[in-house]
Formats: C-alpha cells, structure tokens, sequence
C-alpha cells in the first residue's frame, strides 16, 4: 500500500502553539501513526505546499493507493490544477482521507460538491466519538467511546453531503455534535472525513486517534483491516442486517 501524505506545512512552521506539539511537522507524526501498521509493503511519501507542483505531480499520483489530506490557512494557495488532478484520481480509485479542517479546503468542495462549512468552532473542547456503526472496519479495535481531552468544536450543521456511511458521532463539552467520521464514494475511491486533530492539541499522538487514522487508510485502500470482521456479500434484493434482528431476508 502506497501512502501520500499532504500537509501545507505552515502553522508549525511560524505559531509555537502548534509547533509545541509537531516539531518536525503534523505529517512526520501522522507518517509516524501509519508506520506503527506491521503489516508488510506500507510505503509512505510526504508531499508540501511549497514542493514543485505541491509535491504532487501526476505522477506521484499514479502511484498512491491512499492520500491523506491535511490543510488550513494556506488552502486558498493550492493550485486549481492540482485539486483537479487530485480529485481524478479519486474518482479513478484513490482513497482520500480529508483530515480535521481539511474539510474546508478546496479539494474536500471538490471532491464532495459542496461548500463544507460549519456552524462555528471553538478550541479546546473535550470530546466524545460515538460509534454509531459499530460493526464499521473503521472502529475496530477502538474503545467506547473514543475520548479526546483537548480538540476543537466544529459546530453542525456542516455542509457536507449525507454520508454513506456515518461512522462516529463527537459530543462537545459545550453541548454541540458533529459528524466527525464520515465516508462516501466517489467514482471507484473511497473518501473519509476525520474530525479529530487541531493542531494546537496533540491529538494525532493519541494511541487511540492513530488507530482510527490506520483503520481509516486501510479502509480507504479498500484492504481488510486485521482482525476485524468481514461481512458477507449481500445478493442483489437482500435486506442488510440490522434491518432485522432475526436475519436476512429476501
């Protein structure tokens, strides 16, 4: 499985507050979460904002199975070509994993078709993740609920498109909810939105947030996430299961 992480690069770079918690950068911690997946033929490559064609020529493209997208400030900046090339390669069967406030940027608009806005945020909230699909690969292995001492509220409704599946459902200390793990389809690749990772926060070095990022990848890769179930193939004309506690039925 080839890996491509993408991070603008910038915040670390001038504010201490994010700094403090990623040193060498959020994608080195993030490569660091996927790089703990024994699983043989990981292969890892970061890609940045201010790389030649943003580190990602089409090239680099063709040969990532999963692209994880991390951006905030400097979004604005990426080249339209560049979110094209990304979002073709989607459709083509490229995983997307669309990281924290990722979603607001140009290639989450693109790849979903909509504006990807939310109704307010604040810092330094605690968080609970529910699992509302509990049977999903995506929570294998997972405590519940996932908490997380110290992240950012984004406020719903967010302008995202009815996901496929919803996977995670954060509660707030002040009260709001989120969608924070969602998935789609879009052509032949699989898209993830993660919630989780303000960068004034260490939450990407959470045992418990670098599991969800490597049983999304995976996922995303459209690869079985070790240990956890698989579920039969449904026959066209089926009910899914939890339609009805009793079983399948025609």
């Amino acid at each position: 499985m080839n890996v491509t992480i993408w991070n603008e690069y910038y915040e670390e770079l001038v504010y201490l507050s994010v700094s403090v918690h990623y040193p060498d950068g959020i994608h080195t911690v993030l490569a660091e979460a996927l790089q703990e997946d024994d699983s043989a033929g990981l292969e890892v490559r970061i890609a940045l904002q201010q790389d030649p064609e943003h580190g990602l020529p089409q090239s680099v493209l063709d040969d990532t199975d999963v692209l994880l997208w991390w951006s905030h400030l400097k979004d604005d900046e990426v080249d339209d070509e560049i979110v094209e090339r990304v979002a073709r390669r989607v459709e083509e069967g490229m995983g997307l994993l669309i990281l924290h406030s990722a979603i607001g940027s140009k290639v989450a608009r693109r790849v979903l078709g909509t504006t990807c806005r939310g109704t307010g945020w604040r810092h330094g909230d605690a968080e609970l993740m529910w699992a509302v699909a509990p049977s999903h690969p995506i929570t294998h292995g997972l405590p519940h609920p996932i908490a997380v001492p110290e992240g950012e509220m984004y406020g719903e409704p967010l302008d995202i498109p009815v996901p496929d599946e919803l996977v995670y459902l954060t509660s707030y200390a002040g009260g709001e909810v989120l969608r924070s793990v969602a998935t789609w389809r879009r052509g032949a690749g699989r898209v993830v939105f993660i919630a989780p990772g303000h960068e004034e926060s260490p939450v990407y070095r959470q045992p418990e947030i670098r599991r969800l990022l490597r049983n999304a990848t995976r996922w995303a890769a459209d690869l079985p996430v070790p240990g956890a179930p698989v579920p039969p193939p449904r026959r066209e004309g089926e009910w899914p299961m939890h339609w009805w506690k009793g079983g399948v039925t025609a």
